[in-house]
């Protein structure tokens, strides 16, 4: 079987290639798949590059979420048949077959698209405890950038069905016909000058209490200064690859405070009842129509160094993935 592999660090679409692999054969508990979808994450993109808060040992195959069927079973594994498609996150998943904890598999209804299961996971996961960190409730008004990503998509989405109310900032003007599209309401385009006041003229006048910056530098400055006084300010991301930007005035006058969010440190924090929970919430989103995450090209993995290419294209309308 072929896997994807990087045998140093660096940029993905040059240091990506293929290898030949022997099959895995699935251990006690453990579930071998194939797979169906796999979307690529920055934070895969950051893994290969050397630059995230994870290295693994080299030669690696990387791929972190991915959809799969079911081909063959360890001993003890009785929840599961061959043929039945999972979602899961995982290490080194950009490969025809793989295993996986079973205890770590997501049973995928026929309801939620191939190309909405394979990311349901990861990216709306840290949303969902992003949102229950943000402590809001029906009414109150939140704002996030890089809404046309993944999380900000799923952010939005699961905000709406609490009755929490979005700011969805994009880069470009038609980023914001992008998401109304896909029935995403509350988009601003920073692309142009006055786009505060626009903000203003949508919320009402109502205080924005919350803000999630996934730009880092001068983003977050400007993200910043539409909070309301004693607003809290989430660092999520940093797709600007700088450092925090914030200007005093904004910190001191509003009495706001700053502090940052990574699902890694998170996840670990939940009881297995509250991961069911935040699942569950994420497959009825998906299978009744109120989150769409479009894949806007898959590659064989053969390809994965174009295809990594292709998620640094900015404007995308969404996740580049892939396949076998």
């Amino acid at each position: 079987m072929r896997s994807v592999i990087y045998e140093k660090f660096g940029n993905p679409a040059e240091v990506l290639t293929t290898a030949e692999r022997p099959m895995p054969e699935p251990g006690p508990g453990q579930v071998r798949l194939r797979l169906v979808l796999s979307p690529i994450h920055n934070h895969d993109l950051s893994t290969i590059a050397g630059t995230y808060g994870y290295k693994p040992e080299l030669p690696a195959t990387p791929g972190t979420e991915a959809l799969g069927v079911v081909d063959a079973l360890g001993e003890g594994v009785a929840d599961f048949k061959p043929g039945q498609r999972v979602a899961l996150n995982g290490l080194g998943l950009w490969s025809h077959y793989f295993l996986a904890d079973a205890r770590r598999l997501v049973p995928m209804p026929d309801a939620v698209p191939d190309e909405l299961a394979c990311q349901l996971l990861s990216m709306p996961m840290s949303a969902v405890m992003l949102l229950d960190d943000l402590a809001v409730k029906a009414g109150d008004w939140i704002i996030q950038n890089t809404a046309n990503g993944a999380v900000g998509k799923t952010l939005a989405g699961l905000a709406r069905a609490r009755g929490v109310n979005v700011v969805n900032l994009v880069r470009r003007d038609a980023g914001v016909a992008e998401l109304e599209a896909l029935g995403i309401a509350n988009g601003v385009s920073t692309e142009s000058a006055g786009w505060q006041e626009r903000v203003a003229a949508l919320t009402g006048g109502a205080p924005i209490i919350r803000a999630v910056d996934s730009v880092a530098g001068e983003a977050a400055d400007e993200i910043m200064s539409t909070l309301a006084e004693g607003g809290v300010l989430v660092s999520f991301g940093a797709m600007s690859g700088k450092p925090l930007v914030i200007s005093p005035a904004n910190l001191l006058f509003k009495q706001a405070t700053v502090r940052g969010f990574w699902g890694q440190k998170r996840a670990p924090l939940l009881s297995p009842a509250q991961r069911a929970a935040m699942v569950a919430e994420l497959i009825a989103l998906a299978a009744g129509g109120g989150l769409q995450l479009p894949i806007a090209a898959s590659y064989p993995l053969e390809k994965a160094d174009e295809a990594a290419a292709a998620s640094a294209v900015p404007g995308r309308p969404g996740k580049i993935a892939l396949k076998p």
